[in-house]
């Protein structure tokens, strides 16, 4: 329930949707309790009217902030929608315990996606287990993942476009993680244009412990319930939720948690996060706080702004007790309140307190710094776990490379280094990338090395490898006020 004279038990506390890109351009309309109302798209559909019948969706979304939609499952089983998502999932990705790939399925493509909408249409499509993978984390850890069946994926990919249609013009503009049109450079450009342009000297770095294990499928419910009025749809995510996990041959369930992997895990944890976190943390910083507060969230990932330490201390105490409802936690650990912002180092530096303290957010660690005018400015390095895991990874792979063919080697090498100078290849990161793309050719000059006792290769035939095959470390992101001033 909202601040107007109730209580915050409630799961909305406001309703504010945001079209404005920036950390501060948030609106502030009341989210009064919702209306059932039928929403008359057609429920036939050809293959030209896909994409229109969404906006229509979306238009009606946006006009009334308290529509329920309940006639919207006639969209997901649409053959039109479901071929869409088809082409839309990765060619190579692995498959789920099934075995079924994306190109044999694509062998009798339109025979089963109508058998797939028969199901769906009557009620006989059934959620498999999606099988347990483990991927490396930049701190030694391993993150798991699930890998669904192929039906899977279409159907979830189907039910994230048309449920996107609802929520986009809901969420607000400070969450940047998995929307349309939005990415991670933009969440740590916005982060930065905030923290040089607004009062802020103090970080909230926060981390929520195991977030998709720990999300509460009861509340997840009543989230989606509050603008999805279509019991079809509400059992279709029910089903994945339940689907359970199957693991060296192990099947298991949860009541709480949605498995990373799925097309849906991440639309489903905005969702979640938006009534849960964001909601509540718009109407607390316009209702409590006195200075200047900003916020940033990606995905479960978020940074909070102050310009007051006792606000710092204060949303940190209300935060835990609000997570504390929803089954959420914030790690013990991982979550501080530090000094950072224009300030800091002058403030630190009176009281003899050393150099201000960094933090980590989307592979980068924030560090108070200086432009060559003097000014502050928000120097962005790549996490030195991150650089590590991803060269260790590298030598791991070089070494069961080791007598590929050169070009077969250089293409895979192109492409791990393009990808890192494509992602971390922003302002005064140069030294950075171009000591990772160093760090690559060593291996690589390594490894064929060790192709044979005898062989020797030279350092000027292993330059002209590396001209030829790697990519020059250069920054291909403008600074984060230009790109700022730009989009929005």
């Amino acid at each position: 329930m909202d601040d107007r004279g109730k209580s915050h038990n409630s799961i909305v506390p406001e309703k504010s949707p945001n079209k404005d890109q920036s950390a501060e351009g948030m609106e502030g309309r009341e989210l009064a309790k919702g209306k059932t109302l039928e929403q008359n798209t057609p429920r036939t559909q050809g293959r030209d009217g896909v994409q229109s019948a969404l906006e229509r969706i979306r238009e009606a979304a946006q006009k009334d902030r308290r529509l329920r939609f309940t006639a919207l499952f006639h969209h997901v089983y649409s053959v039109e929608q479901l071929r869409k998502s088809y082409f839309d999932l990765k060619r190579n990705a692995a498959p789920g315990i099934d075995g079924e790939t994306w190109r044999r399925y694509g062998e009798r493509l339109e025979e089963h996606l109508r058998d797939l909408s028969g199901r769906l249409k009557r009620g006989a499509y059934r959620a498999r287990p999606v099988v347990r993978a483990y991927i490396p984390k930049a701190d030694g850890r391993k993150r798991p993942i699930g890998l669904p069946v192929l039906e899977d994926k279409i159907v979830q990919r189907a039910a994230v476009e048309v449920m996107n249609a609802i929520y986009e013009g809901d969420f607000l503009g400070f969450s940047y993680g998995f929307r349309p049109g939005r990415s991670a450079h933009q969440a740590l450009d916005i982060l930065s244009v905030g923290v040089m342009t607004r009062k802020v000297n103090w970080v909230l770095d926060a981390d929520i412990r195991g977030f998709f294990d720990a999300l509460d499928h009861g509340w997840l419910v009543k989230c989606i319930e509050r603008r999805i009025g279509d019991r079809r749809i509400i059992r279709l995510i029910q089903k994945w939720l339940k689907a359970g996990v199957l693991e060296e041959g192990r099947w298991t369930q949860s009541e709480a948690g949605t498995v990373q992997g799925g097309s849906v895990s991440p639309l489903l944890a905005n969702i979640y996060l938006y009534y849960v976190f964001d909601q509540w943390v718009h109407q607390w910083r316009k209702k409590q706080a006195k200075g200047d507060v900003i916020v940033v969230r990606y995905g479960d990932d978020f940074i909070v702004g102050f310009q007051y330490r006792y606000e710092a201390q204060r949303l940190l105490t209300d935060l835990t007790q609000r997570f504390g409802r929803f089954g959420l936690e914030l790690h013990p650990d991982k979550t501080r309140v530090l000094e950072f912002g224009r300030f800091a180092r002058e403030d630190r530096s009176r009281r003899k307190e050393g150099k201000p303290e960094t933090f980590n957010f989307l592979g980068f660690t924030h560090i108070c710094g200086l432009t060559r005018k003097g000014k502050f400015t928000v120097l962005r390095k790549t996490m030195r776990t991150r650089r590590q895991a991803k060269l260790k990874e590298v030598y791991q792979e070089m070494k069961r490379r080791m007598h590929d063919a050169i070009p077969e080697q250089g293409a895979y090498l192109r492409a791990v280094v393009g990808g890192h100078i494509r992602y971390y290849g922003v302002p005064m990161n140069s030294h950075s990338i171009s000591g990772f793309r160093k760090e690559v050719c060593r291996l690589w000059w390594k490894a064929l090395k060790r192709r044979s006792h005898k062989h020797r290769l030279p350092w000027e035939r292993m330059k002209r490898l590396v001209d030829r095959w790697l990519p020059l470390a250069r920054v291909c992101h403008p600074y984060p006020l230009v790109r700022f001033s730009v989009t929005t």
